[in-house]
């Protein structure tokens, strides 16, 4: 594990790859007092699971920020934020470690699709 953090990890820490992260995505909360963000996440976190993907969920009572930068730290391959003004919108937004490092919004229903494609 050590060889691997050694020549995976960046400014923001560990970069796991795929075949031995502990888990492939981590969904964040970004209101998780919120009843429809809280749905969308047990949905989301469903999709993912049945498209194979080992799922993390954030859904601490702390600020977005804390819980987007632990995510980076802990460095799973994919984060997916969830939050209000995303969900009315139909999308979430996607991230995967160690790519640009920029997140891009997502519609709900092609996350099982890109989570199996970044599987392999």
């Amino acid at each position: 594990m050590a060889a691997i953090v050694e020549c995976h990890h960046d400014d923001a820490g560990i970069v796991w790859p795929v075949a031995v992260a502990p888990f492939v995505a981590d969904v964040v909360a970004l209101d998780p007092g919120d009843p429809a963000v809280a749905e969308a996440v047990a949905t989301i976190q469903g999709r993912l699971e049945a498209a194979g993907t080992d799922v993390l969920v954030d859904d601490r009572d702390e600020r977005a920020g804390v819980k987007l930068n632990d995510a980076d730290l802990i460095g799973i391959p994919i984060r997916v934020a969830v939050g209000k003004r995303s969900l009315a919108e139909g999308r979430v937004e996607w991230k995967v470690r160690g790519e640009t490092g920029e997140a891009e919004p997502v519609p709900l229903d092609e996350l099982g699709a890109k989570a199996r494609a970044l599987a392999g």
